[in-house]
């Protein structure tokens, strides 16, 4: 059986964006997705937030709408499970953040962890691990930063 592995934006825009100084050590994991021995998942809200990262990306060329588009359908549509957040995950979240006394962006990594939870996700790759393991929902996902 295949392992879930849930992709935060950090990965997958290193994975996808070469001049990254991760790029290496991400592209294998997005690698191992597309041939199989890992199931690849990503958070709903991942989508919005990997689109809005590779269009603003400081990057020479530039990253168009049209080719984050692109890479964004054939490297994450084209083989992720993607991970629906509702209306009752983002009151959870919040619930948990507030009653952890956690301000901030820190929402936006909650969510990505939410999805994990929810979608059963055994692993959370990310390049900003310290970050996850603030969270009180990881709820026994093993974090882990390629």
């Amino acid at each position: 059986m295949k392992t879930k592995v849930l992709f935060d934006t950090s990965v997958l825009v290193a994975a996808l964006v070469k001049p990254h100084p991760a790029h290496q050590r991400a592209f294998a994991w997005l690698k191992k997705a597309k041939s199989g021995p890992i199931s690849m998942v990503v958070s709903s809200h991942t989508l919005a937030e990997l689109y809005a990262v590779l269009t603003t990306l400081p990057v020479s060329p530039r990253i168009t709408p049209e080719a984050a588009s692109r890479l964004i359908q054939q490297d994450v549509f084209d083989m992720a499970v993607i991970a629906p957040l509702s209306a009752g995950d983002y009151k959870a979240v919040i619930k948990k953040l507030k009653d952890a006394d956690l301000p901030g962006g820190i929402i936006y990594d909650a969510l990505i962890c939410q999805a994990a939870v929810k979608s059963q996700a055994e692993l959370l790759l990310t390049l900003n691990g310290s970050d996850f393991r603030r969270l009180p929902m990881f709820e026994g996902i093993k974090i882990v930063e390629p």
